[in-house]
């Protein structure tokens, strides 16, 4: 345990700021240490903020929030001050307050947009916890390492502030907002600013909804449902895929999810086969869909993965509805960058969309083939992962790390 007080500061592209910053920084807190989180920068921003006297952790361009889980696990135990990299302003009062966490109020507005983004992230933080803040998007916050542990990993992107409120919130920790005069950047009202708010006004919402976190560490929003919204027919599978996503215990595989008895991994061995029995009306048929939802499902344990083999399975099938097509091409920038995750639900649905369509195109020895196959791949994940078997053969693990960022 350590009372030393960490300040964090994410920063991209801020080489004509980010110096200014971290001396007033260092002048108000000279016993703390001052580190920057360069998050993908294209300027001079890291070589500045290290000859200011920051230590610098650099980093791939992932965002903020991501940038900040990155760093934040870098660092000694204690107390942590998040600010953003074009603060002007002293923003001591925030350490010295008794609650756990602490948000800086900035007291005269300064241009932006029409405050869409603020209020929405005002009432998504009262739904979800029933706290109103003045300030749910300032990013100049004091964490006690109380805090500090219960809301890192922290939301990905712009949406950091908003679920961090949240979890505190639904933490029981003590949360004070502190008036301040304070001045940083705003975006003003041009295409670019817009653009930014919009990115934004996505982020903060995503953030208010299923999250998990990946094999990195990262804190991602769960947006496979969007597969069951796009394709109605794998609706369900897509909801018992969310219930494994929310409720899913420790549990691996078919033998451990039968070992411990009714679980959501339970749910989803029985449920999805008799989904499809009752779709196709088909042992065969029912054996197809459960094989190939769960064949995907084993395969989402990184960044692209799954979509990787539903595009290789689309084609070995001769396609699939334009619906299912489209949403995966538009959830796959996401899913590589490392800024969303398919889940059991996403996973799950694609792999019966594409059970569905190999029942309407393959019948008599080749289904069986197809259900061979399928049943091979399982009993490999059962005994070793698919994850290892991809890593161990090179054009495998070249073809999985393709695009990926």
């Amino acid at each position: 345990m350590s009372d030393r007080l960490t300040i964090l500061v994410a920063a991209r592209d801020e080489e004509e700021r980010i110096a200014a910053t971290i001396e007033a920084l260092r002048g108000r807190f000279p016993d703390a240490a001052v580190v920057v989180a360069d998050d993908g920068s294209h300027d001079r921003t890291a070589t500045v903020a290290a000859a200011a006297g920051a230590r610098v952790i650099r980093l791939g361009r992932r965002g903020k929030g991501q940038a900040l889980t990155l760093a934040e696990r870098h660092l000694d135990p204690g107390p942590l001050l998040l600010c953003d990299a074009d603060l002007v302003g002293d923003v001591s009062a925030l350490a010295t307050t008794e609650a756990d966490l602490a948000i800086a109020v900035f007291r005269t507005r300064e241009g932006g947009g029409f405050g869409l983004a603020k209020r929405a992230a005002r009432l998504l933080i009262a739904a979800r916890s029933g706290f109103t803040p003045r300030e749910p998007l300032s990013g100049q916050r004091f964490l006690s390492e109380r805090a500090r542990d219960v809301v890192f990993p922290v939301a990905m992107g712009f949406g950091v502030e908003t679920r961090m409120t949240i979890d505190a919130v639904q933490a029981r920790l003590v949360i004070e907002e502190v008036e301040l005069e304070l001045e940083h950047r705003a975006t003003g009202r041009t295409v670019r600013g817009f653009a930014h708010r919009g990115r934004q006004l996505v982020e903060l919402v995503l953030a208010c909804g299923p999250q998990a976190v990946n094999h990195r560490g990262l804190r991602l929003p769960l947006v496979g449902s969007l597969v069951g919204v796009a394709v109605p027919s794998v609706l369900p599978v897509a909801a018992i895929g969310l219930a494994d996503d929310l409720w899913s215990g420790p549990e691996r595989g078919f033998r451990a999810h039968l070992g411990a008895g009714a679980t959501t991994g339970t749910l989803k061995l029985v449920g999805i086969p008799l989904f499809a029995l009752v779709r196709t009306r088909s042992v065969s048929g029912a054996l197809l869909v459960g094989l190939a939802a769960n064949t995907l499902n084993q395969l989402d344990t990184r960044p692209g993965r799954a979509l990787k083999a539903f595009a290789v399975g689309s084609l070995l099938i001769g396609g699939v509805p334009k619906r299912a097509a489209f949403v995966a091409v538009l959830l796959a920038p996401y899913d590589l960058r490392e800024m969303a995750m398919l889940g059991d639900a996403g996973s799950n649905a694609l792999g019966a969309v594409l059970g569905f369509s190999s029942v309407e195109k393959l019948t008599g020895w080749r289904r069986w083939s197809a259900i061979g196959a399928l049943a091979l791949l399982t009993i490999v994940g059962e005994r070793r992962s698919l994850g290892a078997t991809i890593e161990s053969a090179p054009v495998l693990r070249d073809l999985d790390r393709l695009a990926r960022t």
